[in-house]
């Protein structure tokens, strides 16, 4: 049986291949996420697939040393593994080519010398090789950065290809019917519980058994933790073990390092931090001014919340520390909507993981909020850019009159626009700003299981 499960990077590596000016493409991603999977899927649209392993085909690395000739060094691979590598008709597939940086470097070669064989590559703990290295070939690689399973990815996992429909032809002006509306609902919450790893997604599709998932959960992070030795010489695993645990402890709240560790120095977790963005396994949520695009050019890194990497991990780590997370578990099985939105810092987590994971998938993706501080304390779950305007994201079931740091934001920054996430239906309102003039605030209600459909 074919254990694959459609992925939105299918349709990106489609596109790669029927591109004339196509480079060497480089898979990045944390480990597991599906890389490999999706790139073997994908070769079935080939004639040939040739797949060099470096961790098993040791051997092959002395292919890349010397003097570098993209046809002589195909020409070894294909008598190497007996398989025929020839232009337009074979994809040709490194994998875990972090073991072998001079294959890193020799990708812009292929691109220089054999531009019309298609070559990918993909590997784990990457990102630490590329940091290493000089050059890789800037302009001569296309990198795609791969995540795990998005909500809509999950619904497809679950054969729901009907339910995607009817909610895609969803407004705020045409709500969903109630009974596809409360469907959605619970599809949000299995997928909070299972998470997106391919492997724990794959086994609530056959099994439907939520302590099977919990299983393979824990061995990712098991497998996460043994990685540690591995990320960077003279860095202490029991340093990005603690770091990691005490951010899943941190759901949706700002990044404390007394509530990680008092046994660390603030300066060693921000390093464990940097790492674990690295490896893909967070990602920061930067506090930003919000004054005007980019983002980033008003960034505070010193104000940071983290997105862990998948809602099912982080329950599986919570467990490990000590059953923390059936609390957690009981809101999300039993919890009323608004409950789960309001009370959960889980669901903004899973809000934000959303935002980005459907993003484009050719760069690196940033991810904002904006907060006041002093007399006046407010903030925003998320801001994004939205036809060259700032759009504040707030992540809340509430009434108008409980969004106060959305009409701050608003009235200090001009804005007539906002959308609220939450598990209400499709809808929207107005809002009159007596503070300002009784200026009109127009906010848009998107549902949190339809969070692709923002387009930001």
């Amino acid at each position: 049986m074919d254990r694959y499960i459609s992925r939105n990077i299918d349709k990106e590596l489609l596109a790669w291949k029927e591109d004339p000016m196509r480079k060497p493409l480089l898979l990045r991603g944390a480990r597991q996420v599906g890389k490999s999977s999706a790139i073997r899927h994908f070769g079935k649209k080939f004639k040939n697939f040739a797949e060099i392993n470096f961790e098993r085909h040791k051997a092959a690395k002395i292919f890349f040393q010397g003097d570098i000739d993209a046809h002589l060094i195909a020409q070894k691979i294909g008598n190497y593994i007996n398989v025929p590598i020839e232009a337009g008709d074979t994809l040709l597939f490194f994998d875990e080519i972090q073991e072998c940086p001079e294959a890193i470097m020799a990708l812009r070669f292929f691109k220089e010398d054999y531009p019309e064989l298609h070559v990918v590559a993909a590997g784990s703990l990457l990102e630490f090789t590329l940091q290493e290295l000089p050059t890789f070939g800037v302009g001569r690689i296309h990198s795609l950065f791969m995540y795990p399973m998005t909500f809509d990815e999950f619904l497809g996992a679950n054969n729901e290809a009907g339910l995607i429909s009817m909610r895609n032809n969803a407004d705020y002006a045409h709500p969903l019917d109630i009974a596809f509306h409360k469907k959605l609902i619970e599809y949000f919450r299995i997928y909070l519980l299972v998470g997106g790893m391919p492997e724990a997604v794959f086994a609530w599709t056959m099994t439907k058994d939520f302590n099977r998932c919990r299983s393979i959960q824990e061995d990712i992070i098991l497998t996460y933790e043994d990685d540690f030795t591995k990320y960077k010489k003279r860095v202490n695993p029991d340093l990005l073990r603690t770091t990691m645990r005490g951010i899943c402890h941190i759901p949706g709240e700002k990044l404390s390092f007394k509530k990680i560790s008092d046994d660390y120095r603030s300066s060693q977790i921000r390093d464990a931090i940097t790492l674990l963005t690295l490896a893909g396994i967070i990602t920061p949520v930067i506090a930003t001014s919000g004054n005007g695009i980019p983002l980033d050019a008003e960034a505070n890194e010193k104000s940071t919340k983290i997105l862990f990497l998948d809602s099912g991990l982080l329950l599986s780590v919570l467990k490990l520390e000590g059953n923390l997370s059936q609390q957690l578990i009981e809101l999300i099985m039993t919890g009323s909507p608004q409950e789960l939105v309001n009370k959960g810092g889980l669901t903004e987590m899973v809000a934000g993981l959303e935002l980005m994971r459907n993003k484009s998938c050719i760069q690196r993706q940033k991810m904002f909020f904006w907060e006041k501080t002093g007399n006046s304390v407010a903030e925003i779950d998320y801001l994004e850019i939205h036809n060259l305007k700032i759009t504040p994201i707030e992540v809340k079931s509430s009434t108008q009159g409980g969004m106060k740091s959305l009409w701050m934001f608003m009235r200090e920054k001009h804005l007539t626009n906002a959308l609220r996430c939450s598990l209400e239906n499709f809808g929207e309102f107005d809002y009159q700003d007596k503070e300002d003039n009784n200026a009109i605030r127009h906010v848009n209600v998107h549902p949190l299981y339809a969070l692709s459909q923002i387009n930001i």
